[in-house]
């Protein structure tokens, strides 16, 4: 266990930013741009260093307790978050969301659903915004989502619900929820490209 080893030698928690950072650093780049994400991310790896005496190594892997903290800087930025998604609905442009896909075709598909999709998630409350952008571009399964936001799993299934109803009723014809059935991740259209952890997540 990585965190654990580090408290003896911390200059092994360096295999864990090696691991964790870049897949942290794009999830956040996707939230606030590429300038926001240089410092969150820093701050992130920082802060986890910092509390990694307090780690549990009973979770289930050092991803969610790291998106987790990573959550709470995001969280400092809220408005200018939501004043970049309401630009976007407004405009059609705007920087943070040219991260969102990695190809010139990916954002021809995405450009006709972004801007109803950024009204919709700007609309969304921080913690439902928080559990459907984990869901969607960091590929997390409930049981993480609530590990890194510190919530039961119920209260994650309500609050991906209550996302889902805003967003298919907003998006809608451009609706990224047309997906088969309940398993399907609903912003997977704008982000094709997202990263995955590597396999086990050993912490």
């Amino acid at each position: 266990m990585l965190v654990a080893a580090s408290l003896d030698e911390p200059e092994r928690f360096a295999v864990l930013f090696d691991r964790h950072a870049p897949t942290i650093h794009q999830y956040v780049a996707r939230r606030l741009g590429r300038d926001a994400a240089d410092d969150v991310t820093a701050e992130t790896f920082l802060t986890a260093f910092r509390i990694r005496a307090r780690y549990d190594s009973g979770r289930a892997g050092v991803r969610p307790w790291l998106h987790g903290i990573a959550a709470k800087l995001i969280s400092r930025h809220r408005r200018e978050e939501v004043r970049a998604l309401k630009l976007l609905a407004r405009t059609g442009h705007d920087p943070v969301a040219e991260t969102w896909t990695d190809s010139a075709d990916d954002r021809v598909t995405a450009q006709a659903a972004s801007r109803p999709l950024a009204k919709a998630l700007a609309a969304l409350s921080e913690g439902d915004r928080h559990a459907l952008l984990l869901f969607a571009w960091a590929d997390f399964t409930y049981q993480e989502i609530a590990e890194a936001l510190d919530i039961p799993v119920g209260t994650v299934r309500s609050r991906l619900n209550r996302a889902r109803r805003k967003l298919r009723a907003t998006t809608a014809p451009y609706s990224p929820f047309d997906g088969p059935g309940e398993a399907a991740r609903p912003l997977e259209a704008l982000a094709p490209h997202a990263p995955h952890a590597p396999e086990g997540d050993p912490a």
